[in-house]
């Protein structure tokens, strides 16, 4: 009993002290060691164990494909793909009442398919097509929101670097969680371009007076050879790391480090990439996955220390005391993923809930793989939301606009994160959307 004790202190700790401002891995780290510590009475068996803890999280070979992964999403940023994109959804939908809201939304939705990064996808688009839509006399508002939450889905369409993180943690198959992510993805994307397209008919003052513009004017029209040769990069790298995945020729780490070198090759023959580029994908691949791995490492000893407290199990126990419906327990998972996404972000969310309900998850007879889909998009929600979300600050700081406050790109998100909830609640009413393609 004294070990649940340690246990239920130590999840409270962490909350606190993250709410406190502490960084994530630190409070993970420090306060396993201290729980495991207590637990057994000795310093130095506590030392061990976390080091072992260490050692076991980093050996594990599928971790090759986060930072492969990463430098191919920041190979295809730099290299101005998603500019070619946004161009063509530009040219497709351009006559449609709020033409350059969908125009975003699908661009980020084909993007996503080769970067996995929701930062990565925000801070392109803010660039390419905020601007726009402003001299298109959008509404900034809708036009900061849009991009906001169609970034998300650089974490739910594969490949996706949460997916990984995901798999790491419940044990499942790279694989199949980046199958599992494409028909909620795409059921996402058709959600937001809906929710435009009737925005547009019902209330155009929302998006602005540009939601009716035919967007004849600006840029020359394309042809569709034009068209075909601007998406010929991107059509190539999801051939190869796509197909390459779910033909079984190649493993999701093969596929990354396949990705990261003929993206890397596009961009070299385009002359789209400079030295000094190189230097800053490099520079900020070795930022991001020593990020994502530090993370890690500390959620394994967290993991571990739960373990030995007897934690998950205790929960499992009570909620099968309970006798709590599906209904209940996954309404009780989502506020939680919510109510941490107002102070963390979202691989933190995985890393600290998934360990304490995945065993009351299987022992329920539920598919890990469709967790995993409810757990991303879940926690994703937090990406639009205050005092974190971390999509909207990176808006901000791209767009260094004096007339856009980061209030207003607050305020722009919030209808797309309602959306998200609407999507994830038909997600987990109907898991056969997930697991489809399984």
């Amino acid at each position: 009993m004294e070990a649940l004790i340690v246990g239920i202190i130590s999840v409270v700790l962490i909350v606190l002290l993250i709410y406190g401002g502490a960084y994530v891995a630190i409070t993970l780290s420090l306060v396993s060691f201290l729980g495991v510590w207590f637990i057994k009475g000795d310093a130095i068996i506590a030392m061990r164990m976390m080091t072992l803890a260490v050692t076991d999280s980093i050996k594990t070979y599928d971790f090759a494909s986060i930072p492969t992964f990463v430098m191919m999403g920041l190979i295809v940023g730099k290299a101005g793909i998603g500019a070619d994109i946004y161009d063509v959804a530009h040219q497709a939908f351009r006559r449609i009442r709020g033409g350059l809201g969908i125009a975003t939304v699908a661009a980020n939705a084909a993007f996503a398919a080769v970067t996995g990064s929701s930062i990565a996808s925000a801070s392109v688009f803010t660039r390419v097509s905020v601007p726009e839509m402003i001299r298109y006399d959008y509404s900034r508002r809708f036009a900061v929101g849009v991009v906001a939450g169609s970034s998300v889905l650089g974490m739910i369409i594969p490949p996706s670097v949460m997916m990984i993180i995901y798999a790491f943690v419940a044990e499942q198959s790279v694989g199949d969680m980046f199958l599992a992510g494409v028909f909620p993805g795409l059921l996402l994307s058709s959600a937001y371009i809906l929710f435009i397209l009737v925005a547009g008919m019902i209330s155009p003052e929302y998006i602005g007076r540009g939601a009716a513009v035919t967007g004849s004017e600006g840029k020359a029209r394309m042809s569709l050879l034009q068209m075909a040769v601007k998406l010929a990069p991107l059509v190539i790298l999801i051939l190869i790391v796509l197909g390459g995945i779910y033909s079984g020729i190649v493993t999701a780490s093969e596929a990354g480090a396949t990705g990261a070198v003929v993206a890397l090759a596009i961009a070299a023959l385009g002359r789209r990439l400079s030295l000094r580029h190189v230097k800053e994908v490099l520079i900020d691949t070795g930022h991001i996955t020593a990020s994502i791995l530090f993370l890690i490492m500390a959620a394994t000893m967290y993991n571990r220390m739960l373990g030995i407290a007897g934690l998950p199990s205790m929960l499992s126990a009570w909620l099968g005391g309970a006798n709590l419906s599906f209904l209940w327990l996954m309404m009780a998972y989502v506020v939680l993923l919510l109510f941490l996404g107002t102070i963390i972000d979202t691989s933190s969310i995985i890393l600290i809930c998934v360990p304490l309900f995945l065993k009351a998850i299987e022992d329920m007879g539920l598919n890990l793989v469709w967790f995993g889909v409810v757990t991303v998009i879940g926690a994703e929600v937090g990406l639009l939301t205050p005092p974190i979300g971390i999509s909207c600050f990176v808006i901000k700081a791209t767009l260094e606009r004096a007339d856009i406050s980061l209030n207003d790109i607050f305020i722009g998100a919030l209808p797309f994160a309602a959306i998200m909830l609407a999507v994830l609640v038909v997600l987990i009413a109907y898991p056969q959307i997930s697991t489809a393609l399984l």
